[in-house]
């Protein structure tokens, strides 16, 4: 039987530095986006935040605000509740600002990312597979 002791000493997920754009750069490099993982509870809130009910009880789920909250809720640098870079962008909130901050193809390279370093890239096909055999 196992210990407890790797529960209780996990090894813990680093930030990642991800270059999203050639467009922010400082001495004439690109200067990268970090970013964090998310955990479980932080996207069960997300999910219980983007999912309505109506008078009904009929629920339903905002997937295109919340991939950009957990978007945002990843990224560490550049600090987007900065009020400078806000007030640069014209824009107020984290998720706002990366959307007026990023082209399309920047943003969705950068929502991925973060999945990923969360753990959202796995092919659970793979994994049945594999417990398979």
């Amino acid at each position: 039987m196992s210990s407890l002791n790797a529960f209780l000493n996990p090894i813990k997920a680093e930030n990642k530095e991800v270059i999203i754009s050639n467009r922010f750069q400082e001495d004439g490099k690109p200067v990268p986006f970090i970013i964090r993982p998310i955990s479980q509870a932080e996207n069960k809130q997300l999910i219980k935040k983007y999912t309505k009910r109506d008078k009904k009880g009929v629920e339903t789920f905002d997937r295109a605000e919340y991939v950009s909250a957990l978007t945002a809720a990843a990224v560490v640098f550049p600090d987007l509740k900065n009020a400078e870079l806000q007030k640069a962008y014209e824009v107020l909130g984290e998720s706002a600002l990366l959307q007026k901050m990023l082209y399309l193809g920047e943003y969705a390279e950068l929502a991925q990312a973060a999945q990923e370093l969360s753990g959202l890239d796995a092919d659970i096909n793979e994994d049945i597979e594999e417990a398979k055999n």
